[in-house]
């Protein structure tokens, strides 16, 4: 059993597919070689997902027995959030009819594991 630590940002002004097509990415690599691929990314998500993988690794790190370079993307995921709100934008639909703006938002959840921290804590702990 490893240790894992997470970091989410919720209401993230994007939608769910545009961030989790980066997060696909990122998924079972190293915390250290996603943060070097987010930063020399284009897309847009990628921006936001290199702040929360950052903090998730800043979490990880309160722990004495965690090693940055040992840290691991374990999972990941976006789904969908309430959209903004800001009254009723429209545009032209077909037959001349109105159809709303939908503004949409998404959480962004990232973990990151130590694999031999966890093993390390038990025999601290005092567990045979």
């Amino acid at each position: 059993m490893s240790f894992e630590v997470r970091a989410v940002h919720r209401g993230c002004q994007m939608g769910a597919y545009k961030a989790r097509r980066v997060l696909e990415l990122i998924r079972g690599r190293s915390a250290s070689q996603a943060l070097d691929d987010l930063r020399h990314d284009r897309h847009r998500a990628s921006r936001y997902i290199y702040k929360v993988l950052a903090s998730a690794v800043a979490n990880a790190l309160q722990n004495p027995t965690v090693r940055a370079n040992r840290l691991v993307v374990s999972k990941t995921w976006a789904h969908d959030g309430p959209p903004l709100p800001g009254g009723m934008r429209v545009r032209p639909g077909p037959q001349g009819r109105a159809m709303p703006i939908k503004k949409r938002t998404c959480h962004i959840h990232v973990y990151v594991a130590d694999p031999q921290a966890a093993a390390s804590q038990g025999e601290v702990g005092g567990e045979e």
